[in-house]
This record gives structure tokens, sequence and C-alpha cells, in this order.
């Protein structure tokens, strides 16, 4: 009974692997030296992939689902091996489950800034920041390119690839999108779907996809954000005459209510000079229309015999002929 026991310990027969933690790509199956027998239960979740690897080659595949392994389920393994006793052998096999879900809100950044062409500013660097989102289509290739016979493999052993590639394609997508700086927070979605369908091809020989790509922030330079407050602010005040009045007039209201000794009288004497010239300004500017009107009114003189309007120098009438 012993014997029997400790044969049976040498045994496999159900064969899964559960995550608990949320960033684990690849777990190699511990066997412990034990063997696997035909008939054992494999069970493989949904976004795991099941790799059978015997003697350094990838043997079989398994999708997500139970399966009884056997020379239906096992084709390759079974032709490797050539079972002489009924198919019955146990055998020895690596075993590695590859998490197929999809990881998100990992972040990247530059670390230095890019450069970039714009047609209002000339050469600009750029900081640029935000998060995406990643998952392995082909497990077979993640394998053969990247962990290769790992016990583990986290995510943080592609992140800073991901994260350089990513880098390295923004550039080259500002480059070409040709979106003015002063565009650019307007234009994040469309940026980040244009780098999105650049990065995506570079990563693929990895056997991974960029699942989306989400830029949060374009920083510009210091100097550039304060040609742009500039542009806005003339923007917002458009007439600068109304607007100097405005100011003068808020001024002139802050003195009268604000006396401080000799600094207020100071302060209420130029406001009333300023308030005085204001004032000059606008009768002068009053008066002009209605002085022009006179003038305008004395162009003409009316005509000694039928009374239509003549030159003031005029010796005859040009309507009736009278002389004036």
């Amino acid at each position: 009974m012993g014997i029997f026991n400790m044969i049976k310990g040498q045994l496999i027969d159900v064969i899964e692997w559960t995550d608990s933690s949320t960033n684990t790509m690849v777990h190699r199956y511990g066997n412990d030296g034990k063997e696997i027998m035909m008939g054992a239960q494999l069970t493989v979740r949904e976004s795991q992939v099941a790799i059978f690897v015997n003697e350094g080659k990838i043997t079989d595949v398994f999708q997500p689902g139970r399966y009884e392994l056997s020379t239906q389920n096992m084709p390759i393994m079974t032709a490797l091996k050539s079972w002489k006793f009924g198919f019955n052998s146990p055998f020895k096999a690596e075993i590695y489950f590859v998490n197929t879900k999809q990881y998100l809100d990992l972040k990247w950044g530059t670390s230095n800034p890019v450069m970039m062409r714009d047609t209002d500013f000339g050469m600009i660097r750029l900081r640029a920041f935000g998060i995406y989102s990643f998952r392995v289509i082909d497990p077979v290739a993640f394998l053969k390119e990247v962990f290769g016979t790992s016990d583990l493999f986290m995510v943080e052993g592609v992140e800073g690839q991901i994260k350089r590639t990513i880098v390295s394609a923004l550039s080259d997508a500002l480059a070409q999108s040709k979106i003015p700086a002063l565009d650019l927070a307007s234009n994040y979605d469309e940026l980040g779907q244009f780098a999105l369908q650049t990065i995506s091809p570079k990563v693929a020989p990895l056997g991974l996809k960029l699942e989306s790509f989400v830029i949060e922030n374009i920083s510009l330079p210091e100097e550039v954000e304060k040609a742009m407050d500039n542009r806005t602010s003339m923007g917002v005040v458009g007439d600068l005459n109304r607007y100097a009045q405005y100011q003068t007039t808020e001024a002139i209201r802050d003195a009268a209510n604000n006396p401080t000794g000799v600094a207020g009288m100071g302060t209420g004497m130029g406001a009333g000079m300023a308030m005085g010239q204001m004032m000059q300004n606008s009768f002068q500017q009053a008066q002009k229309p209605q002085e022009a009107a006179p003038q305008a009114a004395q162009a003409t003189v009316p005509c000694v015999s039928c009374k239509q309007h003549i030159a003031p120098n005029s010796k005859f009438c040009p309507e009736c002929g009278a002389k004036q």
C-alpha cells in the first residue's frame, strides 16, 4: 500500500493554475519532478493559454477549456513520444500558462523632451504622458521572443521596451500629423489613434498587441505657454482703447474709495486729472459732429427769386437766372 501511494504521488492527474496577482504574464507549472499521466485533467481558464514544451521544443498549445490528455488532444506530443504501452505511460513536460488578459492603466511618459517643428513657433520641445494597455495575442511568439524558459514573467519585463517604443513612435506621430502646437490640446484623441496605429506593428513581433493608447497631457515650453497666454489675452481684450478706458475708470474708482493720506491725495489728484482728461476727450469727440453740422448748413444760401439753395458766392442763380 505504501509503495502504491508513493508511485501515485509521483504522478500528476490534475493540471491547472489560478493567478492571484494582477501583473503575472507567464507561470511555469511547478511539477517538482513529477510525471504527467496520460488521461490527466487539464483546465485552462479564460484569459489563459497552456503551452507544453518537451525536450526544448513546443509540442502542444491548449486554448481555454477542460481537456483529458490523450492521443486526440496531444497529437504532437503523441507523435514525438511514439507511445508503446497503450498510450498510458506517464511523461515529463514543461507546462507554461500564459495570461492573455488585457493589462490596464499602465503609465508612459517622455523622460526627455521630444523635438517638433511648429509652423508658429519654429522648433519646440514637448513633454507628454498618459496611459496604455496591452495583451499577449501570440503566446508561442511571446515564449520564443521574450520570456524563454523563465519560471515567472511579470509585466515589468516588457514595460520598459513598450515605453521606449511608445516615445519613439510618438515623435514620429507628432512630426507626421503636422498639428500646430496651439491645436494639440484639442486633438489628443486623434493624435492618440494615430500613434496607436504607428506603435502596434512595432510590438507585434513580440507576440503583443497594444489595445489602447491615451494621451493625458502634452506640455509646452514655458516661453511658448507665455506666448499662447498673451495671444489669448489679446483675443479677450478686443478693442484696446475701450480696455484702456475701462482700466482707467477702475483705477479712479479704487483711488476714490481708498484715500490714504498724502499718497491718497496724490492718487486722487492723478485720478482727477485722468478723469478730467477723459471727460475733455469725450466732450471734444461729442462736439465734433455738432460743429460740423452748422458748417455743412452754411455751405449754401437761398436764391433771392426762386429760393433754391445755391453757392454763397454765386452772382446768378443757376435755376432761374436771377441776379443775386
